[in-house]
């Protein structure tokens, strides 16, 4: 054999070697592989999504500076109502009073029922295939 075919073999025993002296250095990696493998993945997605967030912000940058804005709009508003809720006290919450139920009926009709017409009809008029009262 020359040296350059052992080469390739004698450099894939070395990292064996060396990754079978870290495994028995830190027994802890063992046990945790699992989640270096998961934070591994969850670290390429992260990367994934910035670098298509940032071609979106390339791509549109006013409508990423409206909802930004308009972020920051809803966070004022929701502070400027805490501060208010705040200074009003305990009592703010709840209102005092009393209330009467109102039965919902038609009214009276004042023509008889008769409703008057404004307007043309819809659909234009009818036709001759339509039977019913005219």
């Amino acid at each position: 054999m020359s040296k350059l075919t052992s080469l390739p073999e004698r450099a894939m025993e070395l990292a064996g070697a060396v990754g079978e002296n870290i495994r028995q250095a830190m027994p802890a990696v063992g046990r945790h592989t699992g989640r270096w493998i998961e934070t591994g993945a969850t670290i390429g997605a992260v990367k994934t999504g910035a670098r298509a967030a940032g071609m979106f912000v390339r791509r549109n940058p006013v409508l990423v500076a409206a909802a930004v804005a308009g972020a920051g709009l809803l966070w004022y508003a929701a502070h400027r109502r805490r501060q208010r809720l705040a200074a009003q006290g305990d009592d703010a919450e709840a209102l005092e009073g009393s209330a009467r139920r109102i039965d919902a009926r038609r009214a009276e009709r004042s023509n008889g029922g008769a409703r008057a017409r404004t307007g043309t009809r819809r659909g234009g008029g009818r036709s001759e295939t339509h039977a019913g009262p005219q």
